[in-house]
């Protein structure tokens, strides 16, 4: 009992010291995994262990992965790489079709550039293309707003996803694959949500003057950052199934390198770099892009890594044990992670948080949820992302980028942004328990 006692006390004070005395995430990660190690009885000598590894080897397996991921987004939005992309995007679906447009842009978008940025990057896009197509700006926000949601809080190289994969030792490719379908389909509803419902609300567009354009890179450029480094991912992870024998040879040996992850991506920061015409200091200086990544990245990992320290302090505790005992005769699966992800996302804001925090908790209790299996490991990282995206309101930054920059109030605000965010959520969980149906 005293396990149990402690852990629904570390997630009080987890949720308070984030919440209501607006502590840094890693503070309080810290201070409450070591409260939670001397409350189950734990030597000074295990708490100080469990600091030391939990820290050491989640961020040996994922902290240049988010490094590299960041990087890769920075210098394609500081290039114009990202508008690029986008463009072409809006080209091809065209006017007629602006949600759609706008849906798929923003889940692109978001897998190298934060959700943040990108929204305040395509917001005059989207309102342009809004004017001339002659629908409700509402509608098309909600579109962008969900479709950066998506593959924020589900498609790596995304650093929450990344991170939640790496915890819980899911396998990269399998996190990519898996969670381009569910949040690719999760997203249906949601386009009929902004385009049917969302579209009701009124929201004037106000176009201010347009910032003069410099050269554009190639898009062909710009692509290769994104697509070389997740094709050479998931090739790996193909070749690794256990049913596909694959010949050593000098092509196997070449994905074999190349799609590790942080081979991967770390290529696709040398590619990114082909983007911009010149490679001056300005890109790799302290005060430049490579400066600036560093400082986006630096709290992602560091609130990973206590994370890391939470979830070793949850598994040298013995906890695993208790809870596989307790719940031997209930099948619960990813119902836990996808509400605890949800109660964590809603009360404190970060999407990020969430998945961390909770992938932290939940990976001692793997085996006694019966998540072990390399398909089990990919659908928990998902169930927590779709978890991570219920539901977006006044606590969360991006609830606050949305209707400053929009001109939403805070109704509205709930209306769209909040709604939308519990829609896609909601379905992207009923998939992945359809899923697992079949692949289990």
């Amino acid at each position: 009992m005293i396990f149990l006692v402690s852990l629904v006390l570390a997630l009080f004070l987890l949720i308070y010291g984030i919440v209501k005395l607006k502590i840094h995430p890693f503070f309080v990660l810290l201070v409450v995994a070591i409260l939670y190690g001397f409350m189950t009885g734990m030597t000074g000598a295990m708490v100080v262990e469990s600091i030391n590894t939990g820290f050491g080897d989640i961020l040996g397996k994922i902290g240049l992965l988010i490094l590299f991921g960041v990087t890769i987004g920075v210098i394609l939005e500081k290039s114009g790489g990202a508008m690029v992309i986008a463009s072409k995007i809006l080209n091809i679906i065209g006017e007629k079709f602006v949600h759609l447009s706008m849906l798929i842009t923003g889940y692109i978008l978001s897998i190298p550039v934060f959700a943040d940025s990108a929204l305040l990057m395509m917001n005059s896009l989207n309102k342009v293309m809004s004017k001339r197509a002659a629908v409700s700006y509402a509608g098309t926000t909600a579109a962008l707003a969900l479709g950066l949601t998506a593959s924020h809080v589900m498609v790596p190289p995304t650093p929450g996803p990344i991170a939640a994969a790496g915890i819980l030792g899911a396998n990269l490719g399998d996190v990519i694959l898996w969670g381009v379908l569910v949040s690719g389909l999760a997203l249906i509803p949601c386009y009929f949500f902004a385009k049917k419902i969302a579209s009701k609300i009124e929201l004037p567009i106000v176009i201010e003057a347009e910032e003069a354009k410099g050269k554009k890179p190639k898009l062909w450029l710009s692509l290769l950052s994104l697509v070389i480094p997740i094709l050479f991912i998931v090739a790996k992870s193909i070749m690794d199934y256990p049913s596909i024998e694959v010949r050593p040879g000098f092509l196997s040996g070449v994905i074999e390198f190349l799609g590790t992850p942080v081979i991967a991506l770390l290529l696709g920061v040398f590619l990114a770099l082909l983007i911009p015409e010149k490679l001056d200091e300005k890109i790799f200086s302290a005060t430049g892009w490579f400066g600036e990544a560093l400082r986006v990245a630096a709290p992602i990992i560091l609130i990973t890594g206590a994370g890391g320290i939470f979830g070793k302090m949850l598994q040298n505790s013995g906890i695993g044990d208790v809870i596989s005992g307790s719940m031997s005769d209930i099948n619960i699966g990813l119902i836990l992670p996808f509400l605890l992800a949800a109660c964590l996302k809603t009360t404190q804001g970060s999407s990020t948080v969430a998945l961390v925090t909770t992938a932290s908790i939940i990976a001692p209790l793997m085996p006694a949820l019966g998540l072990e299996s390399a398909v089990m490991k990919a659908m928990a990282v998902l169930a927590i992302g779709a978890g991570s995206s219920v539901a977006s309101h006044v606590n969360d930054s991006f609830f606050w980028v949305i209707t400053q920059l929009t001109g939403m109030d805070v109704k509205q605000g709930y209306q769209i942004q909040t709604l939308g965010t519990l829609i896609f959520g909601v379905s992207a969980m009923i998939l992945i328990s359809i899923l697992t149906l079949f692949v289990n």
